[in-house]
């Protein structure tokens, strides 16, 4: 049956050149023309078996999520990042045993709904552990986060900045600056934040409204390379800071940082070793006027720490090309952008993709299984499998611990939500 979302414009012809793979071999590696997969730049091949095997009687397509990786993760900002407050990001993976595992290792969180807050009171989070970092937010949900404790705001706006003053009386706010994102493989541009000029605004009106003036937040873009982005971002907030001061005066105590360290995709990236020194580093210089850094710094992390904690295990459903002369066979999973891969819009995040069986390394295009044309998972960006993997093998997509399952639709074709198991 045909597709129910519009047509999808007929690619370019694809050739081999200028199709770039999803090996990114080490200096002085030939790749040849066997199908090689780098499984130990993702995990440890023990770690995969364990994972392989405690799959194994379970339906495709499933998420197992392994806590070790999630505390590891935590354990690695706390070390490279002392000076910071963790607040997670509950919308990267909401999970019970997630957030349950963050709250006994003294993470705050980050929270954007109302559903989110219940979930966390169930699981017994104190509100003084929360913020509520959403800028888009109706003044009803303002007022129940407020009736349940929590007293941090963050806003964008003269109107959001209204009804926090109305339904949460004396709170704390922050402002989040508008950033560009560039050099992320998922920009949070345009939607959120405001320009410095509309942030002074809202500090003195916070003033007359009676909250209380707290701190500047940003966010640089989801999955990050360029570090200098959070130079960027801090010369504004050290400028903001100092014009509060002496022009408003009032006095900020906190940044947020946001999210924006990376998770382990096909593109490598800098250690959070390095993000950290480069951070420090831009916060010394922004802030030399000062002497000192604020009293409070921020982050936001949820991809960088439950991304490579991930593995969704899939099926093929079919193995097919267009007509007689197509150059690369089109695979199709039993998951796609609806199930749980969104994230694959235009290509953005590029998963690891393993296939067991063994071959001649073939290059194809990844489709999802809905009726629906853009369920296409990777057309442009080169994947390879072997040329012996057949329909029913299974498929192993590595680093899908963040924005997998919070992602998939309910029943779109009648396909259920993407399960998600806890390693055990």
């Amino acid at each position: 049956m045909g597709g129910v979302g519009p047509s999808r414009p007929a690619a370019p012809e694809r050739r081999g050149a200028g199709r770039r793979t999803i090996i990114i071999p080490p200096k002085g590696y030939e790749l040849d023309e066997q199908y090689q997969f780098p499984l130990e730049s993702f995990m440890t091949r023990e770690r995969f078996e364990r994972i392989k095997k405690f799959a194994a009687d379970k339906e495709t397509p499933c998420l197992v999520i392994d806590l070790d990786v999630i505390k590891q993760k935590y354990e690695e900002l706390r070390t490279h990042l002392p000076f910071a407050k963790i607040f997670y990001a509950v919308k990267a993976n909401p999970t019970d045993e997630v957030v349950a595992l963050l709250r006994d290792l003294g993470a705050s969180f980050d929270v954007a709904t109302r559903f989110e807050l219940d979930q966390l009171l169930r699981l017994g989070v104190a509100p003084d552990r929360m913020s509520f970092g959403n800028t888009i937010k109706k003044e009803k949900d303002i007022a129940y986060f407020y009736e349940k404790g929590v007293r941090l705001y963050v806003t964008d706006s003269p109107t959001d900045l209204d009804k926090i003053s109305r339904a949460a009386p004396g709170s704390k706010v922050f402002f989040r600056l508008l950033t560009e994102g560039l050099g992320a493989d998922w920009p949070l541009s345009k939607k959120f934040g405001s320009h410095p000029d509309l942030a002074r605004q809202l500090i003195k009106m916070s003033v007359r409204f009676g909250l209380v003036p707290y701190g500047i937040s940003f966010h640089p873009g989801s999955q990050q390379r360029d570090v200098g982005q959070w130079s960027t971002a801090l010369t504004q907030v050290a400028q903001l800071f100092r014009w509060a001061k002496e022009e408003a005066h009032v006095e900020l105590k906190m940044i947020n940082m946001g999210g924006g360290f990376p998770a382990n995709y096909v593109e490598s990236t800098d250690p959070i070793a390095q993000y950290s020194e480069d951070i420090q580093r831009f916060l010394d210089t922004s802030f030399k006027f000062m002497g000192r850094w604020p009293e409070e710094i921020i982050i936001e992390p949820g991809r960088s720490m439950a991304g490579d904690s991930g593995v969704i295990v899939a099926e093929i459903v079919n193995i097919a090309k267009k007509s007689v002369h197509e150059r690369y066979p089109w695979v199709f999973l039993d998951i796609g952008k609806f199930g749980g891969l969104i994230e694959t819009l235009d290509e953005a995040i590029k998963y690891p993709i393993y296939f067991e069986a063994q071959g001649k390394a073939q290059s194809i295009i990844i489709a999802g299984p809905t009726c629906d044309s853009m369920d296409i998972l990777y057309e442009k960006w080169t994947y390879t499998m072997p040329d012996k993997a057949k329909i029913g093998d299974r498929v192993y997509i590595l680093t899908t611990g963040a924005y997998t399952q919070s992602y998939s639709s309910i029943y779109f074709n009648g396909f259920p939500p993407l399960k998600a198991y806890v390693l055990k």
